[in-house]
């Protein structure tokens, strides 16, 4: 089969992922085989490719927004999955389930958790291997192209809102306008938020008004009225004082990246009043469960820009580069 492998992390511009001729993964104990149609290429994809965050092996094969058909199933799976199956594999590959953040409903914390396409090889192929207990049935009305950011940007998005404690009706900022962000605010905008979007790019400041944005600007600038929550997601610790700056005594700012520049001395005032900085770290299997229900009541908008899976790199390049309204998703085949 074709896959797309890691072996020396690199400035994306350079181009470090190589498509080559693997052997197909036969599944074990536990496993599915996934023949795979699409996957998505997020940010976490590029922090991988160009060393800001580290694989414990290399060469890997990235990609943790699959979609495909189940066509080979290991021993010992139940009888919840059967061959012909379509599901979605997530960021978190497995977590052990008996640890005390397992047990607490905090798999994403769990010190034994694995994830895909870091620990495992993941998407970025013509097939995969996944944890059978960890793979997501998903609604029949998403294309597969549609499913495949639901899966990480979707699903991480909501995770973020949970941990920023947005409530119905709030003022919520949203600093940075890329694939999970353009998810996020239509989750918002489904619990009766006013949504404030902070980004550079015109064409994103455009796209989150036509995804009902009350207000859109630079982070600079300041909104209308103070923030109750806000959610960080470009990965700039610059950006945190001026978040904070934009936030009412008592919200919060969760910051929603696996990796951040540092962030800068912080003024004390910024914090005082009650003001809480939290991070969102992975999501549970159970946030996906949850998030994928809500496509029975949102009619999500999902952007998406098609890219062969030979062209890897160019994907990864959009995506560094800000190229893109939505995700960039590689099809197979």
């Amino acid at each position: 089969m074709k896959a797309v492998r890691l072996t020396i992390p690199d400035c994306i511009d350079r181009a470090p992922l190589k498509l080559l001729d693997v052997d197909t993964p036969q599944p074990a104990a536990g496993q599915v085989r996934l023949r795979l149609s699409v996957c998505g290429a997020c940010h976490t994809d590029l922090h991988i490719a160009e060393g800001d965050i580290h694989p414990p092996r290399l060469p890997i094969t990235p990609g943790h927004q699959a979609v495909g058909i189940i066509d080979a199933i290991g021993a010992g799976t139940g009888t919840l999955l059967k061959l012909g199956d379509r599901v979605g594999v997530p960021w978190l590959h497995f977590a052990c389930g008996v640890c005390d953040f397992c047990r607490r409903g905090e798999q994403n914390l769990c010190p034994n958790a694995r994830f895909t396409g870091f620990d495992v090889d993941g998407g970025f192929a013509d097939a995969m291997l996944a944890q059978a207990g960890f793979v997501l049935p998903l609604p029949p009305a998403l294309s597969d192209e549609q499913a495949a950011p639901l899966l990480c940007a979707g699903i991480i998005g909501y995770r973020s809102l949970r941990r920023a404690g947005v409530q119905p009706g709030e003022h919520v900022g949203l600093f940075g306008f890329g694939a999970s962000a353009h998810l996020a605010i239509q989750v918002a905008r489904h619990w009766d938020c006013t949504v404030s979007v902070f980004t550079r790019a015109a064409h994103h400041r455009r796209h989150a008004e036509d995804l009902g944005a009350a207000w859109t600007g630079s982070a600079e600038q300041q909104p209308p009225a103070p923030l109750d929550r806000a959610i960080l997601f470009a990965p700039v610790g610059n950006l945190v004082p001026l978040a904070l700056q934009r936030l009412r005594p008592g919200g919060t700012l969760a910051i929603n990246a696996i990796h951040l520049s540092d962030i800068p001395a912080l003024p004390y005032e910024l914090l005082f009043g009650e003001r809480t900085l939290c991070s969102v770290s992975h999501a549970t299997y159970q946030d996906g469960v949850e998030f994928l229900k809500l496509t029975n009541e949102i009619d999500f908008q999902v952007e998406f820009t098609r890219y062969p899976l030979a062209e890897a790199n160019r994907a990864l390049q959009d995506v560094k580069h800000s190229r893109l309204n939505g995700e960039a998703v590689l099809m197979m085949g």
